[in-house]
């Protein structure tokens, strides 16, 4: 049902509804959903006038709730899975924010130390800081830049309580504006293609 072929906004919602189960790590209180929201809602309080971003912020773990889902691959998972959907831009921003994360840990010596312990689990499983190479690759990468503010509101998007956030069901129709400015909302549904 959730394969990328046959993403929709409603499964993209139903996916999400689904994290509310799932804690981010056995360590951590937070749910999925949770996280979701309170990134998106981070994102959309600093960039008001950026509701891609936002929307990626409310999808960028989504590869950790599709089956077989890891902390390795759960970026490039979660960009296939919404690509179609919800655009290039959100999907590229999806992809980068674990490299975002490897790019910060080596650029900036404060950051690592920040970092929540799940992620700084999860950092080991993803290959570490990035090398010299990785850093300047990741500097010429569309939308990094974007990626990395992401990548600090999913830092900040963790806490038990006290980050007023809106339910999911708000963020449904602001999913379809972007799937509409994308033309995923215009895609047939995957029976009508033929595929």
């Amino acid at each position: 049902m959730h394969s990328a072929s046959e993403m929709s906004v409603d499964g993209i919602v139903a996916l999400l509804a689904s994290g509310d189960a799932r804690p981010l790590s056995p360590d951590q209180p937070v749910t999925q959903l949770g996280h979701a929201l309170q990134t998106a809602a981070i994102l959309r309080r600093d960039r008001p006038d950026d509701i891609e971003l936002a929307v990626a912020g409310l999808v960028h773990d989504i590869g950790q709730l599709l089956p077989g889902g890891t902390d390795e691959t759960h970026a490039v998972d979660g960009a296939a899975a919404v690509q179609v959907v919800l655009g290039e831009r959100v999907a590229a921003i999806v992809a980068l924010h674990v490299e975002a994360k490897r790019y910060l840990v080596a650029t900036d010596s404060n950051y690592k130390e920040r970092l929540a312990a799940d992620s700084v689990v999860s950092l080991g499983r993803q290959g570490g800081a990035s090398t010299s190479g990785e850093v300047s690759a990741f500097l010429t990468r569309a939308w990094a830049s974007d990626a990395l503010t992401l990548r600090r509101a999913d830092d900040s998007g963790k806490v038990v309580r006290g980050l007023g956030v809106a339910a999911l069901e708000q963020w449904v129709s602001l999913l379809r504006k972007v799937s509409e400015k994308s033309g995923g909302a215009n895609r047939p549904p995957r029976d009508e293609r033929g595929d």
